[in-house]
């Protein structure tokens, strides 16, 4: 999914280099009519190598440039001289990139360390020069390998976002509201569905100078688990939160069927999503006055038995703290 600089899945091709041909040189020298094979190897072709860099955000960088080429080995020379081998190419990735082979969707690796480096085209082995095939029987072979060829792979990079805690709801629950109030990221808000079209990050400050990342993942539907509305496309987002904070607006029909949709939605991609820490918040309850909130609380209380709740506004700036503090709870417990 892509809007502006923030791409988050990216196809590439990619090729390795061939090993550079083995040498059939014969020792010829001044004093030395007839000398034995002397010939070198080969050297490798360069690798198509992955490399992490926690200091990426956006797979952006691959918009425009999909087919990366590594070098090939150097032929090897006279006097038993390897060739050098081919110039390796380094693709640098974020963190939390998956990266899979395009025509059998097999994942390859996850990657979610700092310098961590994965080899996804090997380079072509060189060929072996003919000092290699020298014996008692042959002692003058004019014939060496041919270096190997390199690979080709067409690879999907998938990124998926490293936050503490994700922010799940429908379509206008006001997560892009709450992520400007209480971070400094400044997401597209409007009074329509699907104005988030990316999964934006945000650095919340809490008490004493510590912090947390969240993260507002564009608004599920139901049926998102199938791929409908922007489905696959953030669903994987959610993966890597620890702590899922579920947005349900005051104004919704029925609170407890919203929250039992996203819940059911989560479970059919990933059941193991179902594990995560979770809060549920009341957004917009500014709207309520304290005989409506009172009511809905009673309701609330056996609705979310065992799952705690909280409400608040962003734009009236009520309960912010209390959220805050509820979360960092979680994160640390």
């Amino acid at each position: 999914m892509t809007e502006g600089n923030f791409v988050d899945y990216i196809k590439i091709h990619v090729t390795s280099g061939k090993g550079g041909q083995g040498s059939a040189h014969l020792r010829r020298e001044k004093f030395v009519a007839k000398g034995g094979p002397d010939g070198g190897d080969g050297g490798r072709g360069g690798h198509v190598i992955l490399r992490a860099n926690k200091n990426m955000w956006t797979l952006y960088h691959l918009k425009f440039k999909r087919h990366f080429k590594a070098g090939h080995g150097g032929a090897g020379g006279k006097q038993t001289s390897t060739g050098a081998n081919g110039e390796d190419i380094y693709i640098e990735v974020p963190l939390g990139t998956v990266v899979k082979n395009s025509d059998t969707n097999e994942v390859l690796k996850e990657i979610l360390e700092d310098g961590e480096e994965l080899v996804i085209a090997k380079g072509g082995k060189g060929g072996r020069g003919n000092d290699h095939f020298k014996s008692a029987t042959r002692q003058t072979p004019r014939y060496a390998q041919p270096g190997l060829p390199g690979e080709e792979a067409n690879i999907t990079l998938e990124m998926k976002v490293l936050a503490d805690v994700g922010l799940v709801g429908f379509p206008n629950a006001g997560k892009s509201t709450l992520l400007s109030v209480i971070t400094a990221a400044k997401p597209k808000i409007a009074n329509y569905e699907f104005t988030t079209l990316k999964p934006n990050l945000g650095i919340v400050d809490y008490r004493d100078y510590r912090s947390f990342v969240m993260a507002d993942i564009p608004g599920i539907i139901e049926g998102a688990a199938e791929g409908k509305g922007l489905g696959h496309y953030f669903l994987r987002h959610i993966e890597r939160n620890s702590t899922l904070l579920f947005l349900i607006p005051a104004d919704a029909d029925d609170i407890r069927k919203q929250y039992d949709i996203l819940v059911d939605e989560l479970r059919r991609y990933n059941p193991e999503l179902l594990d995560k820490e979770r809060l549920v918040a009341i957004s917009k309850s500014d709207m309520l006055d304290d005989e409506l909130k009172a009511e809905m609380k009673a309701e609330l209380d056996k609705d979310f038995e065992g799952i705690p709740y909280l409400f608040f506004s962003s734009v009236a700036q009520q309960g912010l703290m209390e959220l805050k503090d509820k979360l960092w709870g979680m994160l640390n417990q």
